[in-house]
């Protein structure tokens, strides 16, 4: 019931005019991930893209998250290279045997994109995120995200890629909990 009234929500807020920026939809085979994504340019040199998303897999675990994160390009000569930094904040309820956690996390982090000069372009992405104990709340001590993926851009406002993900939580318990280790393909939209 809750996962149904997620999805709805989730395909109704792209109608809204407060996130006319993207989309970005990602599939596992035991995942689902939607981020709304919108721009601003008060922030730094390239701006920022601030994402709202929701996590859901098929052990019911429920993560949403809020991430900002300043990007720009490199200096000199190499334009092609790509760079972000900011935060993200989880909040949700993981699912597992024999009880369940809620909590959330603020983390820090960042993402680096090359994109190879081609008539064609793809681009290879990292990012990772990290949470300690001091910015983890309830029953959540730690919570590491880490992604790499292959991007090619479809027309200019489309990009379709695959990637890996980690996602992973330590409890209060001393527990590690993996909510996502899988591969995924995604689509990325621009309005």
């Amino acid at each position: 019931m809750l996962r149904n009234g997620l999805i709805t929500l989730a395909a109704l807020l792209p109608a809204t005019s407060v996130f006319s920026g993207g989309l970005d939809l990602r599939l596992g085979s035991e995942t689902a991930e939607v981020t709304f994504l919108t721009q601003s340019a008060t922030f730094g040199y390239g701006g920022a893209d601030i994402g709202i998303g929701f996590f859901l897999n098929e052990k019911d675990d429920f993560l949403a998250n809020g991430s900002i994160l300043v990007s720009g390009s490199g200096a000199g000569d190499v334009r092609a290279l790509h760079f972000g930094v900011g935060g993200k904040i989880y909040a949700g309820r993981l699912d597992f045997e024999p009880s369940n956690a809620s909590g959330g996390a603020i983390a820090i982090g960042g993402n680096l994109r090359y994109v190879f000069p081609s008539s064609m372009p793809f681009a290879i992405l990292v990012e990772g995120f990290w949470a300690p104990s001091v910015t983890s709340f309830s029953d959540f001590d730690r919570l590491v995200e880490y992604r790499a993926a292959l991007e090619l851009e479809v027309t200019p406002s489309a990009r379709a890629y695959v990637g890996y993900r980690v996602l992973e939580v330590k409890l209060d318990t001393g527990f590690e909990y993996k909510a996502d280790d899988n591969a995924h393909i995604g689509v990325r939209f621009s309005f």
